[in-house]
């Protein structure tokens, strides 16, 4: 196949992307609105920015049901802050219920049966089954595009970490093992993190500044 990305419907598209870049990381994102009401939902497009400060970005998308943005986009705008939780295998069904299109006050945490537990610096509550958490401050926030199926880019900087003891290695390193995290594929697929191997980066050939 060979096409002009704008010669074909932006469904197609999507479903092209989300089939080859992939796996996808999840980020299980909690905010709250103006009155403190909290919110949780899932999302895809989602990672790692860098590491000095930390920052980590996460692309809500618009509504193609009613052409709407998402309720997270709408408290961040609002607050300026947010938490990221990591799923793991033992909370996939959970975080399923999250992705739920729902009316703006109906709370994520108590219709999956989650426990909330308090941050530290931020406002938003936290999944207190996840075994990690990155509180953030938004730092930058882009428009992409308004119309359904486009969205924005939410860049937050982590300014508290959360990490159970469990999964922690020497060296803060994560043992995948104890974390076990779930993936994104297209359409209903998710993926384990079980099949993995090594490869060493060949040593760089540029002087230290």
């Amino acid at each position: 196949m060979e096409s002009a990305a704008e010669d074909l419907p932006w469904q197609s598209v999507y479903k092209i992307m989300t089939g080859t870049i992939l796996p996808r990381p999840i980020g299980w994102i909690s905010t709250v609105d103006e009155q403190g009401r909290p919110n949780l939902a899932p999302f895809s497009f989602f990672n790692a920015v860098c590491g000095n400060p930390p920052h980590v970005l996460f692309c809500p998308m618009v509504r193609s049901t009613d052409g709407c943005t998402k309720d997270t986009l709408h408290n961040i705008r609002a607050t300026g802050e947010f938490v990221v939780n990591i799923v793991t295998e033992e909370l996939v069904e959970a975080m399923n219920i999250t992705s739920t299109e729902l009316p703006g006050d109906v709370d994520e945490f108590s219709l999956a049966g989650l426990v909330t537990q308090p941050s530290v610096i931020v406002r938003p509550p936290r999944v207190a089954a996840s075994p990690v958490h990155f509180e953030c401050r938004l730092a930058h926030l882009y428009e992409v595009s308004s119309e359904p199926g486009g969205g924005s880019i939410v860049v937050g900087r982590v300014v508290h970490l959360h990490v159970d003891e469990a999964v922690l290695l020497d060296g803060y390193k994560i043992n995948l093992e104890e974390l076990k995290p779930v993936g994104r594929l297209a359409g209903a697929g998710y993926c384990r993190v079980t099949d993995t191997f090594q490869m060493v980066r060949p040593a760089s050939q540029l002087k230290s500044g």
